[in-house]
């Protein structure tokens, strides 16, 4: 989502009642577009976060420290000198834009007591973070603009700082609801369009939500629609307003899944069921600093196991070109029967071999059918026997050596298929040198050298944890090695397993603790072994379960790779938003 005004109007009601009457006594640039003040109060030292970058601009309070840069930037300098050691008076938002005003007191170099303003502008691309005196004059900004870049407005020193576009759009906190009718009926578009459009704020996920708790068709505009719609989506509307101006805030992350996928300060209707679920957060700045953290993280592992995911994919198109040669080489070794038979026909027959014939016709005394059987002139049956018999025994090995290659080959297949997998169920960079290390261990990636003296020893990842409704712990392998080690070292013999059949998937394990399991339970793990397997994004998926007792480690076979012969079967949707998660 993005960092509309009504996320605005709640960092804004945060900040004003944690930081005015705080005083300023740290204040570095950590990047070309960030700062980070840290304000003092009676009671806490608070980190103020502010970044005007184009592609995530944020304000929120922090709890993560960071070091200045050796040589401080011209606008970090000025900061300094004018506003250290000053004292916050107030946190505002005019109207419900996505600015946010910071008045600071702080006293002058002749001694007399001064009021400056820091502005943080959250407007996408155009983000900015403006410093002004009390009339809004420009004392200087992170960003210059002068009017070869923007026509609409310079943020240059000595400039008046004014909202740009701020007359095209309505404020919506203090509207009534004749105005808000007469707004939306004069907008073309779709209702949803409509209202981001008209109204100052808004952000698009915004306005889909205040139409989804209407009811109402979201295709249409508002002139189409009936009294009884245009009312409902009146009294939504204005409700919500009424809630930002009352300070009524809702912090919350919406998950799909286990990955994080909107924010919002209310709770959205739209995101009330699966695969959605939703977790309260206790402040609008944690929610923005656990949201942008988790996706970060999860980006930073994304790009992190790219090299992963194109090594094993490289290693897998390897192998199924190999697999298909291999399959093409075992279907010409399915004639060497043709061959013996051949030798045998001549061995009886021979003696009736004309000379210079170049075919010997008989009876095949296997099935009573007329053969030809193609012979070299210049050899004598016999030799031409031996030389059949030769080519046989030629086509036999080869297929006995292309059977071991083929399982070989097909267990490669499943094994990097499985990678595959296990690189996207990956959250930590320990998850991924398991990975690196098992893709290594078996020749499909280069070893690393050995490690230098001193150096820390890597992390050893750990099974994700789940505890069922009925109170059972549940654990999920993320790779092969963990597999291994959950089904064979950490299952007791009593405890369930769990797989999705017939592919790619973590070994589940249900510690019974020699309890007997409630049906629930059983559905809760397959669950689990559906949404941890390749079969992640279907319907549903055919989830195999058994005692522990009852597996078996192929031999020689692959880590993670088990047989069983008594098991049951179910069906199991791949959603695992109700099962609880133990972080």
């Amino acid at each position: 989502m993005a960092f509309d005004g009504i996320t605005t109007a709640a960092v804004v009601r945060e900040l004003d009642s944690l930081l005015a009457g705080g005083g300023i006594s740290r204040i570095i640039q950590p990047e070309k577009d960030e700062l980070l003040i840290t304000v003092k109060s009676s009671k806490k030292q608070y980190y103020l976060e502010m970044s005007a970058n184009a592609s995530l601009p944020l304000i929120y309070l922090t709890d993560v420290k960071k070091e200045a840069p050796m040589s401080a930037p011209n606008f970090c300098m000025l900061l300094r000198k004018h506003i250290q050691g000053g004292q916050i008076i107030s946190v505002e938002q005019p109207s419900l834009e996505r600015v946010v005003i910071i008045s600071i007191r702080h006293y002058d170099e002749l001694g007399d007591l001064r009021t400056k303003k820091l502005i943080i502008e959250l407007m996408g691309k155009h983000s900015n973070i403006i410093f002004t005196d009390d009339s809004n004059c420009i004392i200087d900004s992170i960003k210059r603009i002068p009017s070869s870049v923007s026509s609409v407005r310079e943020v240059l020193p000595g400039r008046t700082w004014f909202i740009p576009g701020s007359d095209t759009k309505t404020d919506p906190l203090f509207i009534g609801p004749e105005e808000f009718r007469e707004k939306l009926l004069s907008c073309s578009g779709d209702v949803i369009r409509a209202l981001y459009g008209a109204f100052t704020g808004i952000s698009p996920a915004a306005a889909e939500e205040f139409v989804f708790e209407a009811g109402i068709e979201p295709r249409a505009s508002f002139a189409e629609l009936s009294d009884h719609d245009r009312t409902a989506l009146t009294e939504v509307f204005l409700s919500r307003m009424s809630d930002i101006r009352s300070g009524r805030f809702e912090p919350n992350i919406i998950y799909e899944g286990d990955l994080p996928h909107e924010f919002g300060c209310f709770e959205y209707q739209m995101f009330r069921h699966p695969p959605y679920s939703v977790r309260k957060m206790d402040s609008a700045s944690s929610m923005i600093s656990s949201y942008y953290g988790e996706k970060e993280k999860i980006t930073r592992i994304r790009q992190k196991s790219a090299d992963l995911r194109r090594i094993t994919q490289t290693a897998l198109d390897r192998t199924n070109k190999k697999y298909i040669l291999q399959k093409k080489q075992q279907a010409d070794t399915e004639k060497r029967d043709k061959y013996r038979i051949y030798g045998e026909m001549l061995n009886t027959y021979g003696y009736s071999l004309e000379e210079g014939a170049k075919v010997l016709n008989c009876v095949n005394y296997y099935t009573g059918d007329e053969v030809s059987v193609p012979v070299d002139p210049t050899l004598t049956a016999a030799a031409n026997a031996q030389k059949y018999f030769a080519r046989y025994n030629k086509l036999k090995r080869t297929a006995e050596a292309l059977a071991v290659q083929l399982e070989e080959t097909e267990n490669d297949r499943e094994q990097l298929e499985s990678i595959l997998t296990a690189i996207e169920l990956s959250e930590t960079e320990s998850d991924l040198g398991e990975i690196r290390r098992e893709l290594a261990d078996f020749g499909f990636a280069q070893k690393k050298g050995p490690s230098k003296k001193g150096a820390k020893r890597p992390v050893k990842a750990l099974p994700y944890s789940f505890t069922s409704s009925d109170g059972f712990e549940i654990l999920v392998g993320k790779n092969n090695y963990q597999n291994e080690e959950l089904s064979f070292k950490i299952a007791g013999n009593s405890d369930w397993w769990f797989h999705a059949k017939g592919i790619p998937g973590s070994h589940v394990i249900v510690k019974t603790n020699g309890a007997k399991l409630p049906d629930r339970t059983f559905e809760e793990a397959a669950q689990l072994a559906a949404y941890f397997s390749s079969g992640k994004n279907a319907p549903k998926v055919e989830i195999d379960y058994t005692k522990k007792k009852e597996l078996r480690k192929k031999n020689g076979g692959k880590p993670g790779f088990v047989t069983y012969h008594t098991n049951y079967s179910m069906m199991a949707v791949p959603d695992i938003s109700k099962i609880k998660r133990n972080r």
